[in-house]
């Protein structure tokens, strides 16, 4: 059975249920169609027997594998906002329930992030029975690059960050810095599971599709064992950050505080501070608030927050802002619209920002038996 929309296809194979993202020229950025076809495509192979595991991919210019996924679609996003589609709105309530969706599988659901993973393409992984990366990997949550925050349970799942190498905050540190982790470095903050060699993933992926499986359980602990060797060797490698003290910076009460800590002469501190201060303050401010909060929260409970977030963030009412005037269409414009990268960001000082600003940002613009995912438990 296959089963082709412009950017994804899905077809079952024997036992498995294979997705692949088709959306290379885009980097496989999630159109609102790609977030339905995913939501129909998952939710019935959840139900049928013939299927006991998930497979999903990006694909390339040249082929399968290279590129997972690059996030939203924020060209659609700018677009939406400045024409009142109210697509939009649905696009982040769909989205959010995908996220959920994978987070609770019954089945075992296998990512193989190979390339860029960010953002929406985080908020597709990171609930999987099996992450898999490769040398290629270059996963993270940029956001605040454009004037949002890390959203698809970036709340839950960058609060959560653990490992024998992983500052208490390394979660703080990825969402306001944006940092990209590349290739084994996300095993050291336990957002991958094991990690193979990028060319012998096609190989890989044909040899599973050959295999009659006792069970989706044994399939994934086929993936352990041919992707050991690697995973011990990328886990060998100490992690750029070792030395870095990101606790000591990023578990303060504040981005303030934060930037304050960075004034020293040293190249991580130097680095990192030019980081942040080409981010928007607010949302920097935002997504501190939101990291804290969610590291108490289900998913599900962060979900509905981000759900709240996001919608703040285009319709900024406590601050008299929307469309054109919000942090995020302006981060959007300048990045991938008029690409002069040089967001015009209110406050334009970190030390600017109130919590008067940020607090509202919480406060859900729907009663709780309104809210577009009140069904998510």
């Amino acid at each position: 059975m296959s089963q082709y929309t412009t950017d994804v296809h899905a077809e079952r194979v024997g036992q498995l249920g294979l997705i692949t993202l088709n959306r290379p020229k885009a980097l496989n950025a999630l159109s609102l169609a790609m977030v339905r076809e995913l939501n129909h495509v998952l939710q019935a192979w959840q139900d049928d027997a013939q299927v006991i595991a998930v497979l999903v991919r990006g694909s390339h210019k040249e082929g399968p594998f290279g590129a997972f996924c690059a996030g939203g679609d924020i060209r659609y996003f700018h677009q939406a906002a400045l024409s009142g589609d109210v697509t939009l709105e649905d696009f982040f309530t769909e989205e959010y329930s995908l996220n959920h969706l994978i987070q609770n599988y019954t089945k075992p659901y296998i990512a193989l992030m190979d390339g860029i993973v960010m953002g929406g393409g985080m908020g597709i992984s990171q609930g999987a029975a099996l992450r898999v990366v490769t040398e290629r990997t270059k996963m993270a949550m940029p956001e605040t690059h454009i004037g949002l925050f890390p959203d698809v349970g970036g709340g839950f799942f960058l609060s959560r960050c653990h490992g024998p190498t992983c500052p208490d905050h390394m979660g703080e540190y990825l969402a306001l810095t944006g940092y990209v982790l590349r290739g084994g470095e996300s095993l050291h903050v336990g957002l991958a599971d094991v990690c193979v060699d990028a060319t012998a993933l096609p190989a890989m992926w044909d040899a599973l599709c050959r295999q009659d499986w006792v069970s989706g359980e044994a399939m994934v602990a086929w993936w352990r064992q041919h992707s050991k060797v690697a995973t011990e060797h990328a886990l060998a490698v100490s992690p750029t950050w070792q030395s870095a003290p990101i606790d000591a910076v990023f578990g303060l009460p504040s981005v303030a505080a934060i930037e304050q800590a960075l004034q020293g002469a040293d190249e991580w501190s130097l680095h990192t501070l030019k980081a942040l201060q080409h981010q928007s303050p607010l949302m920097l401010c935002v997504t501190l608030e939101q990291i804290r909060r969610g590291r108490r929260m289900t998913l599900a409970d962060d979900l509905r927050m981000e759900r709240d977030l996001v919608r703040h963030c285009f319709q900024t009412d406590h601050l008299s802002r929307r469309g054109v005037r919000s942090e995020t269409v302006e981060g959007i414009r300048a990045l991938a619209v008029d690409k002069d990268h040089a967001p015009k960001w209110q406050p334009a000082c970190i030390s600017d920002v109130t919590s008067e600003m940020v607090l509202p940002f919480f406060e859900s613009p729907w009663p709780a038996a309104a809210h577009p995912l009140r069904h998510l438990s």
